[in-house]
């Protein structure tokens, strides 16, 4: 084989292995959501509302092992999107002290999708 077609052809080989289906970016799978925190308001009244506000807040995310996969940080407006593998997964809110708390949630990705998951922060206003 030339050396020019040989390279043509490892080049080609790369771009294939590129291509894998279980790399989470090109599978489109993963987690989104929502990270709030609330309540924002010591009484809740029924004709008042007072809905949690959208959080900034890190999170690791653990895979079935413990191990950690990676963290992330919601935006400003509690937005996340996150690629994983398909998988189950232990996501764990980081807390700058005793509060806000929120709670570790289990996840399953499946492939071809994103699971969409809300992570509600507790401020203790009571």
């Amino acid at each position: 084989m030339r050396p020019f077609a040989l390279a043509l052809a490892l080049a080609a080989g790369v771009l294939i292995a590129g291509c894998d289906s279980d790399n989470p970016a090109s599978a489109g799978t993963g987690i989104e959501g929502l990270i709030t925190i609330g309540p924002m308001c010591p009484v809740l009244q029924e004709d008042t509302p007072c809905p949690d506000q959208p959080y900034q807040a890190e999170v690791i995310v653990r895979d079935s092992d413990g191990d950690e996969v990676t963290t992330f940080e919601s935006a400003v407006d509690g937005t996340f999107r996150v690629d994983l593998a398909p998988g189950a997964y232990t996501l764990e809110p980081q807390s700058p002290g005793a509060l806000p708390f929120a709670s570790p949630l289990d996840v399953e990705v499946r492939a071809g999708a994103y699971t969409h998951v809300d992570i509600p922060y507790d401020n203790g206003i009571r």
